[in-house]
C-alpha cells in the first residue's frame, strides 16, 4: 500500500474518531444541559423516545395531582408502578414542554447496545398524600375566635352557675342552722351555781336582788310605739302622732320568731312598733295577738331580724306559780320606767288574791303609763298587789319571786295624793294559758287599703256597768245588721254579742277595729258571739266571709261598716243597748 493511501487512511481514520468525539461531546453538553434544566424546574427532553419494542419499567411519584395529557383533565392516582401506557407515554413525550406542573424520574431497561435517556428530578417528599397548608383568612380567624370565646363563656356560665347552686346551699343549710338555735332560759334557784357561797342563798335557799336582776334582765325588752290620736285645736280636729313606750319579757319562741309577752294597753293601736334588747339592739316587732279583756298581748319578732350576738345575751324567762304567793313574800319588779331603760324595784306581796271593784282606782288614766289604756277594765278582776314602785313604762313589765321566776305582769297602779305603793300585776297563773293562746296565733300585718275589708254592723260597748245591770256579756253589742252585708250572709241578728274574732278576744268596738285592719277582703273568718236564748246567753259560733271596704254601702257612720266606734261614754253606749229579757 502506497504511503498516499495509508496517509489518507489514517486521515480517514482521525476524522471518523474525530466526529466520533465530537458527538459524544455534544451528547455530554446536552445531557448536562437536560440536568441544568431539570434543576431549575424547567425539563426538557432531547432523545426521542425508544422504539416500541423495548421493555420498559417506569415508577412515578407525584407532588402534585396527575395532569393527563388531555388539558385540564384530572388524575386522582397518587403513584403508579408498571408498564407505561404506549399512547401514554406518547402523549408525555408531545406535551414535556406543557406539564411544569409536576417533575418525576424515569428508568428504562432497553436491549444492549441501545442509549438510555436519563431524566433527574426535585427528590420528592416522603408524605406524598400531603397537601400544602394554605394560609388561614381574617374571616375564619374572627370566627375561630368567637367560637372559642362561646365555649369558654358557657364552661365559665356553668362553673358560676354551680358554685352559686352550692353557695345557696351551704348558706341556706347554716341559716336554718341559725333559725334552730334556741334561746336559753333564765337562771333561777334550782339551776343556780352551787358555787354561789352568799348568806341568803345558804340560809334561804333563794337569790338575792341583785341575783335576780343579773338573772332576769336578759329577758326584758323595752317597747317603743307610736300612736295617732285626734287633738282638738282652734282650728278644729287634727290628727298627731304620739311616741309611747312599755316593757315586755320574753317567754317563748318558735322556729321563727322571738315571743314577747306585755299589756295590751301598751300596744294597743300602735302604728308602728319596735323591741329593744340588753344589748340596746332595736329591732321591728309585730303583734301577734291582744286579749283586751284581760289587758295582755304577744309581741312577735323575726328571729333572722335578731343579730347573733344579742341572741347570745337574750334568754328566756322561766315562769313560777303565782297560786303559791304568800303575803309578806319579797318580790322585785322590773322595767322600763319613763321610757328611759331597765330599772328596778323591790317589795313584797301586799295582798295575794286583790280584787278591784272601781275601775277608777287602776285603770288606763290612772296608772299614769304612757301608753293609752282607756280600754282596760279592771273591774271584778283578781290581781297580785304590791309595794314595789309601778311607775309610768313599767306596764308589761316582770313580777319575780326571790328564785328568779316570773310570777307577773306588771300592769297599773292606784294614783291619788292619799295614796302610796299599790301597785297590781297580772298573776302569771292567769296568764298563762291566755299567752299560750296568743302565740299559737298566726302572726298578722297591716293590710293595705286596697284590700281593707267590713262586716256590715252597727255596734256599741258592752261596758262593766252595762254587764253588771242587764247581765249583758262584755264585748261588742250588734245594735243593726246593714242588709246585703256580710254579716248579714254569715247570719249575724240584732243584739248579739261578739267576744272572739278569729280567735282574738274583744271587749269593745274599737278593738275589733284594730283587729279587722289585719284582715284584708274575701278572707273567711270564724266569730263567736253570744245570743240571747230563752233567758240566757248562749255561745254561737258564726263563720264569716269579710266584704270588701269599696262595697260597703255609704253611711253616716265610721269606716269597716261600723257606725258606732264604741269611743262614746258608756251613758251613750248604754241609750242604744236594750235588755233582751226586758228588765230595764
Amino acid at each position: 500500500m502506497s504511503e498516499e493511501f495509508k496517509k489518507e487512511e489514517i486521515n480517514g481514520e482521525a476524522a471518523e474518531e474525530t466526529k466520533a468525539a465530537e458527538h459524544t461531546e455534544e451528547v455530554k453538553a446536552e445531557t448536562t444541559a437536560e440536568q441544568s434544566a431539570a434543576e431549575t424546574e424547567k425539563p426538557q427532553e432531547t432523545a426521542e423516545a425508544p422504539k416500541a419494542e423495548e421493555k420498559k419499567t417506569t415508577t412515578y411519584s407525584w407532588v402534585n395531582p396527575k395532569i393527563s395529557g388531555k388539558t385540564g383533565e384530572e388524575n386522582n392516582s397518587a403513584s403508579y408502578t408498571g408498564k407505561p401506557d404506549p399512547s401514554e407515554a406518547k402523549a408525555e413525550q408531545t406535551s414535556s414542554a406543557k406539564t411544569e406542573h409536576y417533575q418525576y424520574q424515569s428508568q428504562t431497561q432497553s436491549a444492549p447496545k441501545q442509549e438510555k435517556p436519563q431524566f433527574s428530578a426535585v427528590p420528592q417528599p416522603q408524605d406524598h398524600k400531603k397537601k400544602a397548608k394554605k394560609p388561614m383568612s381574617a374571616a375564619k380567624k374572627w370566627g375561630m375566635t368567637l367560637a372559642m370565646a362561646a365555649c369558654f363563656g358557657l364552661v365559665a356560665g356553668g362553673v358560676f352557675i354551680g358554685t352559686a347552686a352550692v353557695g345557696t346551699k351551704v348558706i341556706g343549710t347554716a341559716t336554718e342552722q341559725k333559725q334552730e338555735v334556741t334561746i336559753p332560759t333564765t337562771t333561777t334557784t334550782t339551776a343556780a351555781d352551787s358555787s354561789d357561797t352568799s348568806d341568803t342563798v345558804k340560809a334561804t335557799g333563794e337569790m338575792s336582788v341583785k341575783d335576780v336582776a343579773s338573772s332576769a334582765m336578759p329577758s326584758l325588752v323595752a317597747i317603743s310605739t307610736t300612736t295617732v290620736e285626734e287633738v282638738e285645736t282652734f282650728f278644729g280636729t287634727t290628727s298627731q302622732e304620739v311616741p309611747a313606750s312599755g316593757t315586755g319579757v320574753i317567754v317563748g319562741q318558735n322556729d321563727d320568731e322571738l315571743l314577747i309577752a306585755t299589756n295590751n294597753h301598751v300596744v294597743s293601736g300602735a302604728t308602728s312598733l319596735s323591741v329593744s334588747f340588753i344589748d340596746d339592739e332595736t329591732v321591728e316587732g309585730q303583734i301577734k295577738g291582744t286579749d283586751a279583756d284581760n289587758d295582755l298581748a304577744v309581741v312577735a319578732v323575726k328571729l333572722s331580724d335578731i343579730k347573733d350576738e344579742t341572741k347570745s345575751q337574750i334568754k328566756i324567762a322561766v315562769m313560777g306559780n303565782s297560786d303559791d304567793l304568800e303575803v309578806g313574800d319579797q318580790v322585785v319588779a322590773i322595767g322600763n320606767a319613763l321610757g328611759t331603760g331597765q330599772s328596778l324595784t323591790t317589795g313584797i306581796i301586799s295582798a295575794a288574791n286583790r280584787v278591784i271593784d272601781s275601775d277608777s282606782s287602776s285603770d288606763g288614766s290612772s296608772d299614769g303609763t304612757t301608753a293609752d289604756t282607756s280600754s282596760t277594765d279592771t273591774t271584778g278582776k283578781t290581781y297580785l298587789q304590791t309595794d314595789a314602785a309601778i311607775n309610768p313604762g313599767n306596764s308589761g313589765g316582770a313580777l319575780l319571786n326571790m328564785n328568779g321566776e316570773l310570777i307577773g305582769i306588771n300592769e297599773a297602779k292606784y294614783s291619788s295624793t292619799q295614796v302610796e305603793g299599790m301597785g297590781f300585776a297580772i298573776p302569771i297563773s292567769k296568764a298563762e294559758p291566755i299567752l299560750q293562746n296568743l302565740m299559737n296565733l298566726t302572726t298578722r300585718y297591716k293590710v293595705s287599703d286596697d284590700e281593707a275589708a267590713y262586716i256590715g254592723i252597727n255596734m256599741a260597748d258592752v261596758s262593766a256597768d252595762v254587764s253588771q245591770n242587764y247581765g249583758i256579756p262584755t264585748g261588742v253589742c250588734i245594735m243593726s245588721v246593714v242588709d246585703g252585708s256580710p254579716a248579714a250572709d254569715a247570719g249575724f241578728k240584732k243584739g248579739d254579742v261578739i267576744t272572739t274574732f278569729d280567735g282574738r278576744s274583744i271587749s269593745n268596738a274599737k278593738g275589733l277595729k284594730e283587729t279587722l285592719t289585719y284582715y284584708a277582703a274575701g278572707e273567711t273568718v270564724d266569730v263567736t258571739v253570744q245570743r240571747a236564748d230563752n233567758g240566757e246567753y248562749k255561745e254561737v259560733t258564726l263563720t264569716l266571709t269579710l266584704g270588701s271596704a269599696a262595697d260597703m254601702p255609704q253611711t253616716s257612720g265610721s269606716s269597716n261598716g261600723t257606725t258606732n266606734d264604741g269611743t262614746g261614754s258608756s251613758d251613750q253606749n248604754d241609750q242604744g243597748i236594750q235588755n233582751p229579757f226586758g228588765n230595764r
